[in-house]
């Protein structure tokens, strides 16, 4: 936990107690539903929290905005943006039905209120949303095709509307199609773990 109070030392005090919480719900859900790899759960505040946070370095979501998390597995970028961003709605879609149960009950135990799921395909999800955020779910031009029907028209932070993603490695063949448009943020510019070195948010507006 304290990996999160050094790169966000403001957040708030319910705040605080809702990540520090994540700890102890997801070492349970885990022994009976395996969302994150065994190996990795010890890992949880780096390789998956402060992962999913990187997103706020790219953007500071305004209040009112709508957010759809696709692929979130057991709740990741989603549960822990949602936790920063309290007044932005997310709503949670992945394929596989077990792990929407994990993060759903993840998320009522914390008593997050900002948050909705659904059990479906992307393909299925037909509301729109600011923007849409992923964990390298599959490659750009394949999630752009799918999502592109999801984003909203009206425009409400200062980026305009479109696909955050967290991403690893080399990833100049698939932002080709869009390098005039594309935003890449590395992560070891803002957190100092070995982990991140390789890591990076994507934005594409859509």
């Amino acid at each position: 936990m304290e990996i999160i109070l050094k790169y966000f030392p403001n957040i708030t005090e319910e705040q605080r107690t809702q990540f520090t919480a994540l700890y102890d719900l997801y070492i349970d859900w885990n022994s009976k539903i395996n969302v994150i790899s065994r190996k990795d759960i010890e890992n949880l505040y780096e390789h998956h929290v402060l992962h999913s946070l990187g997103i706020a370095k790219m953007i500071n979501f305004q209040p009112g905005t709508t957010v759809m998390d696709l692929g979130t597995g057991g709740g990741f970028p989603g549960i822990p943006l949602a936790i920063l961003f309290p007044k932005v709605k997310f709503h949670m879609v992945d394929s596989i039905g077990k792990k929407v149960r994990v993060a759903s009950e993840v998320a009522n135990s914390i008593g997050l209120k900002n948050v909705s799921f659904r059990h479906a395909r992307a393909q299925e999800e037909k509301q729109q949303f600011d923007f849409v955020v992923s964990r390298a779910v599959m490659p750009l031009v394949d999630l752009i095709k799918i999502i592109k029907k999801n984003i909203s028209p009206v425009q409400q932070n200062a980026l305009p509307n479109g696909l955050i993603c967290l991403k690893g490695g080399e990833l100049q063949n698939e932002t080709m199609p869009y390098k005039n448009k594309v935003m890449m943020q590395n992560l070891s510019e803002d957190f100092g773990e070995p982990f991140f070195e390789t890591k990076k948010v994507v934005y594409v507006p859509i």
